[in-house]
């Protein structure tokens, strides 16, 4: 047993401090914030880990060094500062990311599939469990519906046992995660997109971005991407796989190629010796066709049958906030999507072209401050009636300013424009300024601090609006 010392109970630190814990080590985190400074998540983790035997000192800078085998530094501390340099005059072991991450794999004695990209990786996770579950196989998922941070839902669900009750592994890998888990080691993994978003997290570069998502591409044996990607791909991965629409195929060999029709979805594939084509049922919507594609990819190269991955897709009923279908309210359509990024978004809003659309969105910023007059521009294209909530989820504060900046990128003058203070408002607001035949659609981030608390938020307000505005 080792006296191991956090420093930070931030989303690094509690994960690293659990799986210490877990390994029979007596570990103390300081944090210099208090437990309510926490969101809701933070806060759920923190009391389970003092029920765990960990103790959490909060408002606490003070550390001998001494007093402890080995520390752990999350990413955030800098080299250059004092708390580094104390450490360093210590001499205390220093617990890296990299052995961490090491802990993890040894923990883990199952294939992994793991799915990263700037979008599409919550959705194509999604699928993938319904494939190989389709095939028969006990799966392990891990993904941003269950929990906003992967590293602490992985780690959690080691110490829950899941690693000896599954055949095989669906990790969604967001930036964050590979940062932590950078040595975890995938039989296959599958890029979605890239494009410049959380580049305040990278200095604003774009290539120290790329080169993190890179990451997957080095650990996994066989990797697959979309073939938007190629360029990036191709000069570190020559044998790499890609799939594509078929409208977007270019001169390049495609191994995976899909073809959206109506109700369904047609694969043909050629990798390795293995050719075939098939269509099968799917009720889904806009982007689901590529990221059921990009499943079915996954599938066909680690061996499932056509049979399994048609059954599958026939079956498949969507996910919470994708495209999610409320119902009809008062003649009204209620449409749930979490899209924020501009393609997810413009290929979310060109589906309801031909609709009289009624829009409610969050508070664009995240932990990456946003143009919010870019969101305004771009739905303006799209949307008869525009209404912005001033809501941070993440700060948990109200920013009227932000919700009159987006407003103000509208640029089509027949666009109806409302700027209120809460998301269950908006929601509300939906009704007064909208009639029957019309789709109210919500899109934005706030799902992602907290899904559950905020789609009440959002359910509240629907209902509240249908009975107000009938």
């Amino acid at each position: 047993m080792k006296k191991c010392i956090i420093i930070g109970a931030g989303n690094a630190g509690r994960p690293v401090g659990r799986l210490l814990n877990y390994q029979n080590n007596e570990v103390t985190i300081v944090d210099s914030k208090d437990f309510t400074d926490f969101n809701e998540d933070a806060q759920h983790f923190l009391k389970l880990m003092k029920d765990e035997g960990i103790n959490i000192k909060f408002k606490n800078n003070d550390v001998d060094f001494n007093d402890y085998d080995l520390v752990y530094l999350p990413p955030t501390i800098s080299k250059d500062s004092k708390l580094y340099k104390n450490v360093l005059d210590s001499n205390i072991k220093i617990l890296s990311n990299e052995k961490a991450s090491d802990m993890v794999s040894s923990l883990i004695n199952v294939d992994i599939i793991g799915i990263t990209g700037t979008m599409g990786k919550t959705t194509t996770s999604f699928l993938t469990e319904s494939l190989f579950k389709s095939a028969g196989y006990n799966t392990w998922t891990c993904s941003s519906l269950v929990y906003n941070l992967l590293s602490e839902a992985i780690v959690n669900d080691i110490i829950e046992g899941k690693p000896d009750n599954c055949d095989i592994a669906i990790f969604e890998m967001p930036h964050g995660t590979l940062g932590l888990l950078s040595t975890l080691p995938m039989k296959i993994g599958l890029l979605t997109n890239l494009n410049g978003d959380h580049l305040d997290e990278f200095g604003g570069s774009l290539d120290k971005y790329i080169e993190r998502k890179l990451i997957l591409e080095k650990n996994s044996d066989k990797f697959i991407s979309n073939n938007k990607c190629r360029d990036i791909i191709s000069p570190v991965n020559p044998n790499a796989y890609y799939y594509s629409m078929v409208e977007d195929l270019d001169e390049n060999t495609v191994n995976f190629i899909g073809k959206a029709l109506k109700e369904a979805l047609n694969i043909s594939y050629s990798f390795n010796d293995m050719k075939g084509d098939f269509t099968s049922t799917y009720h889904m919507m806009s982007y689901f066709f590529e990221n059921a594609l990009a499943a079915s990819s996954i599938a066909l190269l680690y061996g499932l049958k056509e049979e399994d991955i048609i059954n599958a897709l026939t079956d498949f009923k969507g996910l919470p906030v994708h495209m999610e279908y409320l119902g009809d309210y008062n003649g009204r359509k209620v449409i749930l999507d979490a899209a924020f990024l501009e393609e997810g978004m413009k290929k979310t809003l060109e589906y309801f072209t031909n609709d009289n659309l009624v829009l409610f969105i969050d508070h664009f910023d995240t932990s990456t401050e946003r143009d919010k007059k870019d969101v305004g521009k771009l739905c303006g294209k799209y949307a008869d009636v525009i209404i912005a909530s001033g809501y941070n989820e993440f700060k948990r504060t109200v920013e009227m300013d932000a919700a009159e900046e987006l407003l103000s990128g509208v640029q089509n003058p027949n666009v109806k424009k409302i700027a209120c203070p809460t998301i269950e408002e908006a929601a509300e607001l939906c009704f007064k300024y909208s009639k029957k035949g019309d789709v109210i659609l919500h899109i934005g981030p706030s799902i992602a601090a907290s899904r559950e608390a905020v789609t009440g938020k959002i359910k509240e307000g629907i209902e509240s609006g249908a009975k107000k505005y009938k």
